[in-house]
């Protein structure tokens, strides 16, 4: 689509006032019958005159679902892509969660209302793969485009999300983050723990909650996002699989192994601590942020994205550490896995669109715009040269512990369990195992009993999508 505007610093001719219509180029009516006075007053002239400046703007739709800071912070970049250049108006818009954006997105299509860009979080990529005829891979865009576009400048930890076998980049990564351990150090202090112990192992974490406890807090630690952090990542980190296929890359006839030994007895530590009231359970997204930046909460598993909020907020001294891991498991500290989201640009839009959208997401990629976005948000830089801008400017000297979330996704080259997840039907089986974690979390089930239950229906949700798509 096109939206055509006055404008008097451009030189663009489009026609002349006659007869109160006004036209085009081509001859078309664009407006119909029009007041004279306007168009006289709007042109400063009063008669059908040489040139009258207008430009015709591709239109770019761009579907997320960020709000407060984060959405600001979008809101921001898409202004500034549009002052940069007057081809392209990007028009952003809030479509809910990452859950209701995706159906939302997925409802356009059905509906031939697609936007032309698409934010869906990670874990509905292998739903976005199996979209055929929905979406048009990145890198074709980027080719026809002609936009600047180099696939070996993102970070490997990023890239090979969102990649084919062949490397072949499908989406854009764009808000990658991964999980760390957030401290209110104010918090320790108060109940008579040193805010500079070592957290490193979830065993000095063991400890800690509780003295934590006999020091009088009464909520030691919360978590966001239970199943991304302590079952998705914690999986990767200590390189033990979450489900067969290489997690789901190498195929889509796999199934879950959330219920191995090294998840279970992870659980198991967390459901005790429930019991004991060392973790305090509030909700399945990020309900448990807003506690630890009132303050409320000592320890504090969450994205490493969650440093916009915090810092804007939080009113104590804080500090991030590296997500905590089991000493002598598996092969950690392995890698943690990104979660966030990625751009997927949507089929059904004119050739002239595609090339605002390439030109659109060569901006988002771009050095600067990733540096500053990395610096505001926590996270990840997903180019190679936008982290070494921010630490070339002093950043992390002046921030300690921005640069744990980088270092943690990329001391250690990925594994196969380490990689990532790319499972059909994930947000639902993520439902379901929410539903098995809060068994745990209520004493209702152990937690073998409730992987082994998460296992049993989820991997029906695996065969179906692998019945549908195979």
């Amino acid at each position: 689509m096109q939206r055509f505007l006055i404008r008097h610093d451009l030189i663009r001719t489009i026609g002349c006032v006659t007869s109160g219509i006004y036209y085009a180029p081509d001859g078309a009516n664009l407006g119909g019958t029009m007041n004279k006075s306007f168009i006289s007053a709007l042109i400063l002239s009063a008669t059908c005159m040489t040139p009258i400046a207008a430009s015709a703007q591709t239109e770019v739709q761009f579907w997320h679902a960020f709000t407060g800071r984060l959405g600001e912070l979008v809101k921001a970049q898409v202004e500034e892509f549009n002052a940069s250049q007057s081809d392209y108006v990007v028009v952003e818009s809030h479509k809910g969660n990452y859950s209701e954006t995706l159906n939302a997105g997925i409802a356009a299509f059905r509906a031939q209302e697609q936007p032309h860009i698409l934010m869906v979080f990670e874990v509905g990529t292998a739903t976005m793969m199996a979209a055929e005829g929905a979406v048009k891979p990145v890198f074709e865009v980027m080719a026809e485009s002609g936009a600047t576009f180099d696939p070996d400048a993102y970070i490997g930890a990023v890239k090979g999300y969102y990649t084919t076998t062949d490397g072949d980049m499908l989406s854009l990564p764009f808000n990658s983050s991964t999980p760390v351990l957030w401290v209110n150090r104010d918090a320790m202090s108060a109940a008579g723990v040193d805010p500079d112990t070592d957290l490193s192992t979830w065993q000095n974490v063991d400890a800690v909650l509780e003295q934590l406890k006999a020091g009088g807090e009464e909520c030691p630690l919360v978590t966001a996002w239970q199943s991304w952090i302590h079952l998705e990542n914690m999986s990767a980190y200590h390189d033990v699989p979450f489900a067969s296929q290489d997690n789901g890359f190498a195929g889509l006839d796999t199934e879950l192994m959330l219920n191995g030994e090294a998840q279970v007895a992870h659980l198991t530590a967390m459901g005790e601590w429930a019991k004991d009231g060392e973790f305090i359970y509030t909700g399945r997204r990020n309900e448990g942020g807003a506690n630890f930046r009132a303050g409320e909460c000592a320890l504090f598993t969450e994205s490493s994205a969650g440093y916009a909020g915090i810092k804007a907020e939080a009113e104590f001294d804080f500090d991030v550490r590296p997500l905590p891991y089991w000493d002598g498991v598996g092969n950690a500290p392995q890698n943690t896995i990104i979660g966030g989201a990625s751009l997927w640009v949507m089929t059904g839009h004119e050739a002239e669109e595609y090339k605002g959208v390439g030109e659109f997401l060569a901006y988002l990629s771009s050095s600067d715009v990733q540096a500053q976005w990395h610096q505001d948000t926590g996270y990840l830089p997903i180019t190679t040269e936008a982290g070494e801008a921010t630490r070339a400017a002093g950043f992390y000297d002046e921030n300690p512990g921005t640069d744990v979330a980088v270092i943690q996704m990329t001391t250690n080259e990925p594994t196969a369990n380490s990689k990532g997840l790319r499972l059909g039907s994930f947000d639902q089986i993520r439902g379901i195992i929410d539903e098995e974690l809060e068994a745990i979390w209520a004493g209702d089930k152990t937690a073998q009993e409730a992987m082994d239950s998460a296992k049993e229906r989820g991997d029906a949700l695996l065969r179906r999508f692998e019945s549908a798509n195979g």
